[in-house]
């Protein structure tokens, strides 16, 4: 799922292509992307654009007469930019056909298409056409920006309830924008367990998660930044060349060597280095340690 440093590339790159320009008109290729029913969506058709915000994990296009477009992506739904002259914009090649068989929506625009995807069977991208700061607060599940705060303000969200370090994260009524891929690389720079206790952490732990988070989401945006320059971010993956841990189960840590292990729960895994975060100790994955019982190695010396 893209996440608060992929979603800033966006908007910055949506700022430079339809900040000012008139959003022609929206066709939705799927009946179960758009979430809201008033005003109806056709009232976007020939606004401009005005602003650009994220709120989240949401891309939020804000329009004339304070209408808001509201794109929540979820795991699989990627946004794709292809430069055009109203002339052409009916030409079937506007998209690859692999990204048109998966094609929920596109937002035509006086100097291009915007093209909403999402891979997979599963439709969980959304879009809302709200109106007001009152429609996207209502939309907002109230997490604090972490680059906007300070630790004392960290602290006490953090702490608010006792929670897992990785539970509390990645808890968007807490702190915006931070999901399951940064919350691992936050955690390892931080050299914390994910499983340890937010209310359990010392002054010293409090101070070395906060550096952490935000030094591992200032390293990324200007990371994509410079990965994507001028071109749209095609390539939005929760896997990263690059990630310390995150997608890099059984390869080497590269602060310690250690080979990298994960828990894994769901559709969702945490990704952690058991020598800098849990002193060797291998945290239990939930199904695969009921299944091997006594067999499960309780600590790094017991994998060779």
């Amino acid at each position: 799922m893209p996440e608060l440093p992929d979603i800033a590339i966006y908007i910055e790159a949506l700022a430079k292509r339809i900040l000012n320009q008139t959003l022609e008109r929206v066709e939705l290729a799927s009946p179960f992307l758009l979430r809201t029913a008033t005003p109806p969506i056709s009232k976007a058709d020939g606004k401009r654009v005005v602003d650009l915000r994220r709120v989240g994990k949401r891309i939020c296009i804000g329009l004339e007469d304070e209408l808001w477009l509201v794109l929540h992506l979820m795991i699989a739904g990627r946004l794709h930019w292809k430069q055009e002259t109203t002339a052409n914009q009916s030409k079937k090649t506007k998209f690859p056909s692999s990204k048109l068989k998966a094609q929920l929506a596109t937002f035509q625009f006086d100097n291009g298409i915007l093209s909403l995807t999402e891979a997979g069977t599963q439709r969980r991208a959304s879009l809302h056409l709200v109106e007001g700061e009152a429609g996207l607060r209502a939309l907002d599940p109230g997490g604090i920006e972490v680059l906007d705060i300070d630790l004392a303000r960290f602290s006490e969200v953090l702490q608010f309830e006792n929670h897992t370090l990785k539970r509390a994260l990645t808890d968007p009524h807490s702190f915006s924008g931070i999901g399951n891929a940064y919350s691992d690389e936050i955690l390892w720079e931080a050299r914390l367990s994910p499983v340890k206790l937010s209310q359990k952490l010392n002054d010293e732990e409090l101070e070395r998660l906060y550096e952490a988070t935000r030094k591992t989401l200032v390293q990324w945006i200007e990371r994509l930044r410079a990965e994507t320059g001028d071109k749209f971010p095609e390539k939005v993956t929760a896997f990263r060349e690059g990630m310390a841990v995150h997608g890099r189960y059984k390869q080497t840590c590269p602060r310690c060597g250690a080979k990298v292990q994960r828990i894994r729960y769901a559709t969702n895994e945490t990704n952690y280095c058991p020598t800098c975060q849990t002193g060797g100790k291998l945290l239990a994955d939930r199904a695969l340690s009921r299944l091997l019982r006594e067999d499960w190695p309780r600590n790094v010396d017991e994998l060779a």
